[in-house]
Parts: C-alpha cells; structure tokens; sequence
C-alpha cells in the first residue's frame, strides 16, 4: 500500500467522489474507472470511493487520493463488502479505508461487523461503516469503525425513504459520536454538500451527480417525455 497521509485529515470538510457504475452499465470499465477518478482528483476531490478489488488496484495506482475501497457481491441483503474475506481483498488491493456494510441485517457467512474492523485494522488499513440508522452508527462506532457514512439510509430496512439526502441522520450521528461522520446518499447538488457538512459531516460523498452519465441522461431523458 502506497504511504499516504491519513485518510481522516485528508477528507476533512473535503469531497469524496464515487467513481463507480453498476453491472451492465457501459461505463464498468476498470480503464474508464481509473479516469473517472482521476478526473475527480484533477477536479480537487480530496478521495475516491470505488468498487472491487481490480479497480482498487488500478486506482491506487493512478491517483495519489485515499482510495476508499468496497467490494460490491450480490445486490440484496447484505452486499457491501460482506464478509472478512472481500474486507481483506479490498485492503490487499491497496484501500486506505475499507467501506463495509453494518447494519444490524444478518452477514451471509455468519461473521460480525467487528470481526471484519479487527481484520482490516489488522491489514493496516481503516474502515467505513455503511449504516442506514442511527443505533447502526452508534454500534459501528463502538465497535471501532474510523467513519460512520449513511450509505444505506433509504436502502434498508428502519430508515426512511426519501428522495433527498437524509441530513437528519447526518446531525444526529454527529451529534451521538465522535467518529467522523461521512455524508452519502442522494446528494444531488453542491448546496446540499455543503449543508451536510453544515450539519455536521466530517465529509461528503458524491456518486450520480458527478460520475453516472447513463443515470443523469435517464434523468434528462423521462422528464422531456413526461411533458
């Protein structure tokens, strides 16, 4: 893993860009990946967050950013990096911080989320705890994640369906923690970041509105034919 200075201080207040694209989608390409992320650095984005291990590793290699690294398998249930075995991929692959889902749903080999922190840690590198509540937070804090993100807010089961991002949580993690609190989840605008961060966030993460073209054409595309 290449030396770099510690994720934590470098996000600080700071964009993170998701640089990813889901199966099927013309821009899941390792190379166009790599682009992607280095056009979020060229674009002063203070990290990436990308998917699967070989992007991670050409990732890391292109840019000089934290790369946050996760390992999407499956698409129901607990799919966000689930077990140590793709924790420890990603950390191999050259992450600086391991996103893992941790919420309070059942891990499909049985593992705990804080078995996956002591083996990532162990590896040398930090983790990012996905949580879609706040008693999710607290607990991936408690059992030592380096940052709570609201990820999965929306996408799991307690957590309230909404089209914006869920900036309540946001403050409330903030308020219930000392670990840094990460904004992701329905960011659509820059006023929106800087309210979160307004709120409380240590950092934003920023995915569909800056690297989705495919989902920002369907956007486009629904509205004009719905007129």
């Amino acid at each position: 893993m290449t030396t770099t200075p510690s994720p934590v201080a470098a996000v600080a207040g700071r964009l993170i860009v998701s640089c990813q694209a889901p199966e099927g989608d013309p821009m899941r390409d390792t190379a166009t990946l790599v682009r992607l992320a280095r056009s979020a650095e060229a674009g002063g984005a203070a990290a990436v967050r990308v998917n699967g291990p070989e992007v991670v590793a050409a990732v890391a290699a292109a840019v000089s950013l934290p790369v946050i690294g996760l390992w999407k398998d499956g698409d129901t249930g607990v799919y966000i990096t689930p077990t140590v075995r793709h924790a420890l991929a990603v950390a191999e692959a050259g992450a600086h911080v391991v996103a893992a889902d941790a919420t309070a749903r059942p891990r499909p080999d049985g593992g705990s989320f804080a078995d996956l922190v002591t083996a990532v840690h162990a590896a040398g590198a930090l983790v990012m705890a996905d949580v879609a509540t706040l008693e999710e937070g607290v607990l991936a804090a408690g059992q030592g994640a380096d940052f709570v993100s609201t990820t999965l807010s929306g996408y799991a089961p307690g957590s309230p369906r909404q089209s914006g991002p869920d900036l309540e949580l946001v403050a409330a993690l903030a308020r219930a923690t000392g670990t840094p609190v990460v904004a992701e989840g329905r960011i659509a605008t820059p006023e929106e970041a800087a309210e979160a961060l307004a709120r409380g966030a240590h950092s934003v993460v920023v995915g569909t509105a800056i690297t989705a073209p495919t989902a920002l054409t369907h956007r486009f595309a629904t509205h004009l034919t719905r007129r």
